[in-house]
């Protein structure tokens, strides 16, 4: 059987020059490099007690659901601003180019849930800073989060420095 490593892809030069952009759809197209994220994400947080199951648009959710499903948890859903029906709330961050604005329901979570937070990757923090505080501001406590991939270059760790982390896969680079 491959290493989960094997399967993801890297292009250079993508969004711009001097980046490699570490491709996760070469994973999902393949049922067992597939598989092998889920179980692997979900092997690192079998420790961690929590309540609910968050991930944030849109990779989140492909890992997130089904480990959701596979521990009987509830799947929140955070996603960009503007696209859940019901009441939210909002946060904005920073971007390399710019601002965006992530949301959730104002009911997702009852105060006093854990939540652990699942996304693909992790590069410099501030989308899972955004969503931590959403979590915090409906009551619910972040006892951790798990990344496919992390990019360790970019020291996400540091600025959530008081949050349990967890990955699969780090590569040194940006």
């Amino acid at each position: 059987m491959k290493k989960i490593e094997e399967y993801v892809r890297a292009i250079k030069d993508f969004p711009k020059e001097g980046i490699i952009f570490r491709d996760v759809t070469s994973i999902m197209q393949d049922a067992d490099g597939f598989k092998l994220a889920v179980d692997s994400l979900q092997d690192k947080i079998k420790d961690m007690d929590c309540d609910v199951i968050l991930g944030p648009e849109s990779r989140g959710f492909i890992f997130g659901a089904p480990i959701a499903y596979n521990l009987h948890k509830p799947f929140i859903p955070v996603r960009k601003k503007g696209k859940l029906p019901c009441e939210t709330i909002s946060m904005q961050y920073e971007l390399e180019y710019g601002v965006a604005e992530i949301e959730i329901h104002r009911d997702a979570i009852i105060p006093g849930q854990k939540v652990v937070i699942i996304d693909d990757l992790i590069a410099t923090g501030g989308t899972i800073e955004a969503i931590i505080k959403l979590v915090e501001q409906l009551g619910g406590e972040v006892v951790g989060m798990c990344f496919l991939i992390e990019l360790e270059g970019l020291e996400a760790r540091k600025r959530l420095s008081e949050y349990k982390i967890e990955s699969v896969i780090k590569y040194e680079g940006k």
